[in-house]
């Protein structure tokens, strides 16, 4: 079983919660694209429902699938959203954001009453950490936001020609440990011109992973 078959698994069993008139958040990433090509299968077979798209690519994506997409600006509410992971651990504490979506994803993942995270069996791990923490950062403030991360204890690397969706710009932050991740995520949250980032503590519901072709479901306890 290869790991593009369990991202496609753990995407069609999330996509199996989708009911009739549901209005659904669609993630960014190559799970996720899994998870728009599941629910495009079953639309063709007749489920009604309509989405929002958490990126560009993945409205265009949706879209070409037949999928009906509106504007998150005019959706004050979704009944689910359904969004990959760089890493998962067993307390539903998340990384997102490898895509560079995770400030639209993380708005989406708060409209949701429920938000499910998707991913294959590498992506989960005991404890968050490993990988790269991206923040998404006003231009304007670049020297200012990066300066104030390294101060946080994050080697620092803005992606180069990189912009986000919303026209902003990502620094990957590598930290040696996250001891007190709620922690750190209220420190980034305080500096000005860190407009997001992909630290996902208390938004997951649940997870479905997959992992040599078996699926499981974590639930927030």
């Amino acid at each position: 079983m290869s790991v593009e078959q369990d991202k496609r698994l753990a995407a069609e069993a999330a996509v199996a919660e989708i009911c009739d008139g549901m209005i659904v958040g669609l993630g960014t990433g190559s799970t996720a694209a899994f998870a728009v090509a599941a629910l495009a299968r079953r639309i063709t077979d007749g489920l009604k429902v309509e989405a929002v798209a958490t990126s560009k690519a993945t409205a265009q994506a949706a879209i070409a699938a037949g999928i009906a997409v509106r504007d998150f600006a005019e959706v004050p509410s979704l009944d689910l959203a359904i969004d990959g992971a760089d890493e998962i651990d067993a307390r539903l504490w998340a990384i997102k954001g490898a895509g560079g979506a995770m400030l639209r994803e993380k708005a989406v993942a708060a409209a949701a009453k429920r938000f499910v995270v998707i991913a294959d069996g590498s992506k989960s791990v005991e404890a968050i950490g490993a990988a790269k923490l991206p923040v998404e950062v006003l231009p304007f403030a670049l020297s200012f936001v990066v300066a104030r991360l390294e101060e946080l204890g994050a080697a620092v690397t803005v992606r180069p020609d990189y912009w986000t969706d919303n026209g902003n710009l990502v620094a990957d932050c590598r930290f040696a440990a996250l001891a007190d991740p709620h922690a750190l995520a209220g420190a980034i949250d305080a500096i000005p011109g860190a407009l997001g980032h992909g630290l996902f503590l208390d938004e997951v519901d649940a997870a479905y992973i997959s992992a040599a072709g078996e699926v499981t479901r974590r639930d927030r306890t």
